[in-house]
């Protein structure tokens, strides 16, 4: 009974916190710029996978596909897939005229499922004249690695009557580490726009009377890696689009009457009607109520979208009237401001 009259407390008191707290959270949505950002002139895109293995190297790339239990073609089907999940999306994306996977050039070929070196601007230069390209996305390298993991258990085996009994028998767990990297060159800067590294790991689990059945039962492995392997290409060239979300923002609703009727009309909608009274309340002898009002009129101005009074609210709420909020939601408004100009920059392409 002590226990539960302890507890009781300790909600009433959260509530009370919660009811008396100085501030509202509000969200609204922001756009950021997109990840990767290309020149403003560029309008046709190469695709090439260097992947592949070279013909020096093709050996070792037999023997790593043994001992990883790999399919004879799971990297080649792979980067593929990654490719072709890359191609689409940029299609989809339609700031580009025309996207050209190009597969002719073996001198580009590394395959060894590491990080390579950057290509030569030479050859660069070469690939992206005899395409009529002015990008190249490559496909550094794709490498799938898979451990295998073999367990005697009880399976579960349907008999002739259709009910299922336990017999001895194996399972198996397989373990597959998908590793890929990509580049974007820049032919005419002669510059690496974007490099990025991702790992992603697919477990496929079966079980059978015997090992050979049991692995039967994880054949799907390759269907899993085949359609991770196509939305890694496809985030991958989401990188160009720019990224909405919703982000929270508190403002203050104690401090004067005016405030609390300015939290019921921001309730309601009526921002406007509460930036009112807000900015009745900034003249207020009491340093702390001009200051909350102050940066409640930053509030307002970042829903309005003119971010550059939205700091001048802020600045002077922190450097005048020392409103702590205020100094972080300062840095905040310059960050969404210089994304601001960048998405701008891009959108003059």
């Amino acid at each position: 009974m002590k226990i539960f009259n302890q507890i009781a407390v300790v909600v009433v008191l959260t509530l009370l916190v919660m009811g008396c707290s100085a501030t509202n959270r509000l969200t609204l949505g922001v756009t950021e710029p997109a990840l990767v950002s290309l020149p403003q002139d560029v309008k046709t895109i190469g695709v090439i996978n260097r992947s592949l293995a070279s013909e020096k190297h093709n050996a070792i790339d037999k023997i790593d596909k043994i001992l990883s239990l790999e399919g004879l073609n799971l990297d080649r089907e792979g980067a593929s897939a990654a490719i072709k999940g890359l191609t689409t999306e940029l299609e989809r994306n339609g700031q580009f005229e025309a996207i050209k996977i190009i597969d002719s050039v073996k001198a580009i070929r590394k395959g060894l499922g590491v990080f390579p070196a950057q290509l030569p601007w030479e050859l660069v230069e070469r690939i992206c004249a005899e395409n009529n390209v002015d990008v190249l996305f490559s496909l550094e390298f794709y490498d799938t690695d898979t451990q295998a993991d073999y367990q005697a258990t009880i399976v579960n085996i349907p008999n002739d009557l259709g009910i299922k009994a336990k017999v001895p028998g194996h399972r198996v767990t397989l373990r597959t580490l998908i590793k890929n990297g990509w580049r974007i060159y820049d032919s005419k800067s002669k510059q690496i726009l974007n490099q990025f590294i991702s790992n992603d790991e697919i477990v496929s689990r079966g079980e059978g009377i015997n090992p050979i059945k049991a692995v039967e039962a994880v054949i799907a492995r390759k269907e899993g890696v085949m359609q991770v392997s196509n939305q890694l290409g496809t985030n991958y060239g989401l990188n160009l689009r720019q990224l909405h979300r919703r982000v929270a923002r508190d403002y203050f609703v104690r401090g004067t009457d005016n405030f609390i009727i300015a939290k019921r009309r921001a309730q309601t909608g009526d921002w406007d009607g509460a930036a009112d009274l807000w900015n009745a309340e900034v003249e207020n002898p009491k340093r702390k109520v001009a200051g909350r009002a102050y940066y409640n009129m930053a509030i307002i101005n970042e829903i309005n979208g003119d971010l550059q009074k939205a700091i001048d609210w802020a600045s002077k709420s922190y450097s005048d009237y020392g409103t702590r909020e205020a100094l972080r939601y300062v840095n905040i408004l310059r960050r969404r401001l210089a994304d601001q100009q960048e998405i701008e920059r891009q959108l003059s392409k």
